[in-house]
């Protein structure tokens, strides 16, 4: 692929999504040991998107496999924390492979004889290596330094992982499971409609995103890690201060920050009631000191604002962190034209030989 950008691997997630899901059970099973299925709790770790992807996937799996996920950065799980004598599944996820901290988490943890799963674009790699098992996202490398692709890729995979193990659990019946890849099914086929709407949203707002100078980002449940996603590509790419919010976490502290340039990012889904209240409250006490208030709606209530992105409706909250990297992306990328940025444009490039987050250089296009 000659000189690709961001925006070529935004444009190819529908098909990889399909072809994951071509691929299950076969891809999900080939890594699924009996440990998986009968550990009542998993460790996930990672690190940047791949935690974030993990924790979008998190009550998913919970839901679908009834197992306890616990999510933890891997450097200062290393480092600082003790293993829990009853553990017996790890998944270090590294997109690259290649992530130091997440490579020797998987190794301390290999040591007490913990069944461990890497998920991973890169097989072969330092992260194969150290893990008894590789789960493939069959993204194969991106060549740019801003992942995308492989973001939405880990967030299915994993969601799959759960599914299965429910399966051979005997929780999920094969009528079940084929209802559940259907209703994926039909979220990708609402990639590309994401993606014109998304475009189509950013368009009619691009002065405001262009002059802004903060964004903050508020969810709840499942989405929170799609808001951290946002936080992440924002700060990777549009460069300004970015931060993002699990709901009643930001009415403790954040909230205070809020001035008139704000710019705000709630994401909307079919929560229960109780907290889709407390979040319509927060958004309406907001929008009397912020006229910078947008909103990523998943639900069948759409509000024809100019600054609301209506999306397709998903009725299990579970799922929408699927989809929720996606507008997130797109955005992204295109405030970060706006912008004059320009992310062929290698920066800090000696960062992972000085600090080595990496087991080597990461030579992007």
């Amino acid at each position: 692929m000659n000189n690709p950008t961001m925006l070529t691997y935004i444009n190819q997630e529908a098909s990889v999504m399909t072809k994951i899901l071509d691929t299950y059970p076969q891809q999900i099973d080939a890594v699924i040991d009996s440990k998986l299925l009968t550990s009542q709790s998993w460790l996930l770790l990672g690190i940047g998107s791949s935690y974030n992807a993990a924790l979008s996937a998190k009550y998913y799996i919970e839901k679908k496999a009834n197992v306890l996920v616990d999510l933890q950065q891997p450097y200062n799980y290393s480092n600082y924390d003790m293993v829990d004598p009853n553990l017996e599944v790890a998944v270090g996820i590294s997109q690259s492979g290649q992530s130091t901290s997440t490579i020797d988490a998987i190794k301390k943890l290999s040591e007490e004889n913990i069944y461990t799963i890497g998920v991973t674009s890169q097989p072969g790699k330092e992260l194969s290596d150290a893990c008894q098992r590789t789960l493939d996202i069959l993204t194969g490398r991106e060549q740019v330094g801003y992942v995308s692709l492989g973001f939405t890729a880990t967030v299915l995979s994993l969601m799959l992982l759960g599914l299965r193990v429910g399966v051979k659990k005997g929780l999920i019946s094969t009528d079940q499971e084929s209802t559940e890849l259907e209703e994926f099914r039909n979220i990708v086929a609402h990639f590309d409609e994401t993606i014109t709407k998304t475009t189509d949203f950013f368009k009619e707002n691009e002065s405001d995103f262009q002059n802004a100078y903060q964004f903050s980002g508020i969810a709840y449940g499942p989405s929170v890690g799609s808001i951290k996603e946002l936080e992440t590509k924002f700060t990777e790419t549009v460069r300004v201060p970015a931060d993002g919010n699990e709901l009643e976490a930001f009415m403790h502290g954040p909230y205070l920050s809020i001035n008139p340039e704000h710019r705000l990012f709630f994401i909307t889904t079919n929560a229960k009631p109780n907290v889709k209240s407390k979040a319509d409250s927060l958004i309406r006490y907001e929008s009397q000191y912020t006229k910078h208030i947008f909103e990523i709606n998943y639900t069948d209530q759409p509000n024809n604002s100019e600054k609301v992105l209506n999306l397709m409706n998903i009725a299990d909250e579970t799922k929408v962190p699927f989809l929720g990297g996606l507008p997130i992306q797109v955005l992204s990328w295109y405030i970060t034209k706006s912008r004059g940025i320009d992310l062929s444009k290698q920066i800090f490039t000696d960062f992972s030989e000085k600090v080595h987050n990496k087991t080597e250089f990461q030579n992007y296009v």
